[in-house]
């Protein structure tokens, strides 16, 4: 498992797929308000001037030198929903993520947020 302190530090590194394929750059991650524990990150890509943040999970991740390995293929990250780099996930769209890589969402007992960005 990562800990929030060991994927901090790797923040603007390059993201890859299992097979090495280059995804896009780290920007955040995002923990699970009930275990406060990394649960996904948002990447950078696309194009040098319209860049926006897709989320990934971070269940499977690996760090090495100068990059996180996610669990997921490159394509499905790509096409996960995202947000502009200067916005928010609305608490409403936080179901569509999980969706998106077949897990279950839980929000809180009183309806939290499953993620909070740290």
């Amino acid at each position: 498992m990562i800990h929030i302190g060991d994927i901090r530090e790797w923040r603007n590194e390059e993201v890859v797929d299992p097979a090495g394929h280059r995804i896009g750059i780290l920007e955040s991650v995002y923990v699970d308000t009930s275990t406060d524990e990394p649960a996904m990150a948002t990447v950078r890509v696309g194009m040098p001037t319209r860049h926006r943040l897709v989320f990934v999970p971070l269940d499977d991740a690996q760090v090495g030198p100068g990059y996180v390995k996610v669990g997921y293929d490159r394509e499905l990250v790509k096409s996960a929903p995202s947000i502009g780099t200067d916005d928010v996930l609305p608490a409403e769209d936080e179901p569509a993520v999980f969706s998106h890589y077949g897990l279950t969402y839980k929000p809180g007992a009183n309806g939290e947020r499953q993620l909070a960005r740290r």
